[in-house]
């Protein structure tokens, strides 16, 4: 795993954020930290958390994507939250009801370099400006590095046997998810979190200015 921090000013808040598969944290520098410190993980070729994190007043959990599942997975070493959000993601990652669907994950795992060249980053996004406006700020992580993320992934996943107690206080699901269907998302968190329907795709970011808005979406 690895991490970066967003923003390190020594507030008395601070975010954690665990992005999605493939990801690294150039595409969330469009978000303003406002009153809040931001750490991001990312790359979970590896499940660890590689840095010490400072003691703070209050902390926050945002999770999108895979990073639903691996931060409920690493619960146990992170520090506790005043609120826990997931985005666009459920604890059950390959799951037929509740998650990515088996042949749809492994296809993507099939074909992962070519469709990291264009193909998953468009299904991404709701709309051709939403992509567009991803490509002017990508990841810069490189194909060979984010497949072999995957192929670990998927061994993680299918070793584990993970049950889902109550952790996440916040779903927020996104209408036109093309990646993870929203209809296995709300089936999902049904009774298991309060729900937030948003109509975007499943890289949301756009409709955010700043960390703060995600959170005031739960509130």
């Amino acid at each position: 795993m690895q991490y970066h921090w967003l923003r390190k000013n020594g507030t008395k808040k601070l975010i954690i954020f665990f992005a999605g598969w493939s990801f690294d944290y150039k595409p969330f520098e469009i978000l303003e930290c406002g009153d809040y410190d931001v750490l991001i993980f990312y790359d979970y070729t590896e499940h660890n958390i590689p840095v010490k994190i400072p003691e703070y007043e209050e902390y926050y959990l945002i999770a999108w994507s895979m990073g639903v599942y691996i931060a409920y997975l690493l619960r146990g070493l992170l520090p506790v939250f005043k609120m826990k959000i997931a985005i666009n993601g459920t604890p059950y990652p390959i799951h037929n009801e509740w998650g990515i669907p088996q042949r749809t994950f492994d296809l993507t795992l099939k074909f992962v370099d070519t469709g990291l060249q264009g193909k998953f980053q468009r299904n991404l996004f709701d709309t051709d400006a939403g992509y567009e406006k991803y490509i002017k700020n990508p990841v810069e992580r490189k194909i060979p590095d984010q497949a072999g993320e995957l192929s670990a992934l998927k061994n993680s996943i299918l070793q584990s046997e993970l049950s889902y107690d109550k952790f996440y206080d916040c779903a927020i699901i996104s209408g036109n998810d093309k990646i993870v269907p929203t209809k296995n998302q709300i089936n999902c968190w049904k009774n298991k979190a309060d729900v937030c329907m948003i109509n975007s795709g499943h890289f949301p970011f756009y409709e955010f200015s700043c960390w703060k808005d995600i959170l005031e979406k739960c509130n």
